[in-house]
């Protein structure tokens, strides 16, 4: 990676075993290690989840780019996320440098955070994710029938 070349936290469907883990980062990573995200929660979205700032921790891993890959990778995480540039009103995400906590260290990441208007939505009604972990999550309810 070169300077200015950031790593990336993820923590939902990007985490290794979620369904688009090896469609993006299979072979494209140098390494991939447990990670978290202090001053954020998680909260459920329409079968991948939604980070906003908050007081809670959101547990992910941080990615580091193989040689070589971090361009491409940065675009298709960003078309994956549907950020399309800073406060684009059409970004589902905002694509922000935070710090993150890897074992004892410190390290500032790329974050796919929710967009403003999603994250209103979200503190006006919507589901937490307790504990700010995609993979420990409960699946919600199936629908009772009568």
């Amino acid at each position: 990676m070169t300077v200015g070349e950031l790593p990336f936290f993820v923590y939902g469907t990007l985490l290794p075993g979620q369904r688009n883990h090896d469609r993006f980062l299979l072979g494209r990573t140098a390494r991939e290690e447990p990670a978290l995200l202090p001053g954020a929660l998680l909260y459920e979205g329409p079968g991948y989840p939604y980070a906003i700032e908050g007081h809670g921790v959101v547990h992910g891993a941080l990615v580091v780019p193989a040689p070589g890959a971090y361009g491409e990778l940065l675009g298709q995480l960003d078309q994956l996320e549907q950020y399309a540039g800073p406060g684009h009103p059409r970004n589902l995400y905002e694509r922000v440098a935070r710090d993150v906590r890897v074992e004892t260290a410190t390290t500032t990441a790329w974050v796919y955070l929710a967009a403003a208007a999603v994250t209103r939505s979200l503190r006006a009604g919507g589901t937490r994710i307790p504990g700010g972990n995609w993979l420990t999550r409960r699946a919600p309810p199936a629908p009772r029938t009568p």
